[in-house]
């Protein structure tokens, strides 16, 4: 029997929930604004200023139309991403826009490890997929980075690799017992889903008595990093595609490293396994991968980005990782400590140490044999 008398929803509550709906737009909207902030070069303009500015000054400082710069500046001044000031001129109120340091610091340094334009970079990439989303979840075979194109890849650079410059080889690789002496004396090391190169570059130049390996599927990833290693001048280090140039199998390589990428591919436990066969016995891996707990409510309830997460794993992360019919789907929330030394033991290896580094999405995982 129905239920002749349903629930009507509280006023109050239906105002608020709407209001938390529309807040997301709104984060989508934004997100936009700041993908053309970056992209015109309107914050690095911005840093450039001694003081605050009219968005007639910023428009012509970058040959843009007035009227589109004062709205994209309201915008950001209303979502608090850019600072503004408002004086009253001649009876007529003059809004002036300006970077605070920690502004400038994630929007226009990209030197500073915590510039943050990255996924902002690859967002129309990444909301383009939205168009082949149904078909995925009707047919479960998600696609993988090079279909994010050239600007993917880039995205990913230039999300990534400022917090590296400043911290892998003067915190990270020396957190790795035994490591950096080992590097300098000379040793075999690959990089397994390197990008555009920029971990294998900054480890080629800061230890040149090392080989270094970089490996991906991306093509338009490689091509990248094969130009950057051109313009280098380094003659230690290079780039392959796995499928035609394979990890090796005889157990004479010195240390693996894999950053962000584990959970992104189709076969991760298959991975593990090809470190080992790859990897000496007194070998070390460095496994770096997101932040994770063991369940939904976990995550939900420790991880404040968590819904960014699981929507970037919809739209990226997971559909790479479901890219082929029998892709494992881990997820970017799918690899958990405790996960990942599981599929590490069954991989063949037994020593499992989580080190002690600080990043705010990252964890930093040694492996060894």
């Amino acid at each position: 029997m129905s239920d002749a008398h349903p629930v009507r929803p509280d006023p109050d509550a239906l105002k608020l929930f709407s209001f938390l709906l529309f807040s997301k737009l709104e984060g989508a909207m934004t997100s936009a604004m700041v993908h053309l902030g970056d992209r015109l070069g309107l914050y690095r303009a911005l840093a450039r200023e001694s003081q605050p500015v009219t968005s007639t000054d910023l428009a012509n400082s970058l040959n843009l139309h007035e009227r589109w710069v004062r709205e994209w500046a309201y915008n950001q001044a209303a979502a608090r991403l850019i600072s503004f000031e408002s004086t009253n001129v001649d009876g007529i109120e003059v809004d002036r826009f300006f970077l605070s340091p920690e502004q400038k610091a994630v929007l226009a340094d990209e030197d500073h490890p915590a510039f943050g334009m990255g996924l902002f970079h690859r967002l129309p990439q990444t909301m383009a997929a939205l168009d082949h989303m149904p078909e995925s979840f009707r047919t479960g075979i998600g696609r993988d980075y090079d279909s994010h194109g050239p600007d993917g890849a880039v995205g990913i650079e230039r999300g990534f690799e400022p917090w590296n410059v400043a911290n892998l080889v003067e915190r990270v690789l020396p957190a790795v017992e035994g490591l950096v002496d080992r590097l300098r004396s000379g040793a075999r090391v690959a990089d397994i889903g390197c990008g555009t190169g920029g971990a294998v570059l900054l480890m080629a130049k800061a230890f040149p008595q090392s080989t270094f390996v970089g490996y991906d599927i991306s093509q338009f990833a490689l091509a990248r990093a094969n130009e950057r290693l051109v313009a280098s001048g380094l003659t230690n280090a290079s780039f392959v595609d796995p499928r035609t140039n394979p990890l090796p199998t005889d157990h004479q390589v010195d240390f693996v490293t894999t950053f962000d990428c584990i959970h992104d591919m189709t076969h991760p436990a298959d991975m593990m396994r090809a470190i080992r066969n790859s990897l000496a016995d007194d070998g070390v891996w460095l496994l770096v991968d997101i932040k994770a707990h063991d369940t939904f409510a976990l995550n939900a309830a420790k991880n404040p980005m968590a819904s960014l997460m699981y929507g970037i794993s919809v739209l990226s992360c997971m559909s790479s990782a479901m890219s082929s019919p029998d892709g494992a789907g881990l997820g970017t929330l799918g690899l958990s400590a405790s996960t990942a030394e599981g599929m590490a033991q069954t991989a063949g290896f037994n020593r499992f140490t989580r080190l002690d580094v600080d990043h705010a999405v990252n964890a930093f995982y040694e492996i060894r044999p």
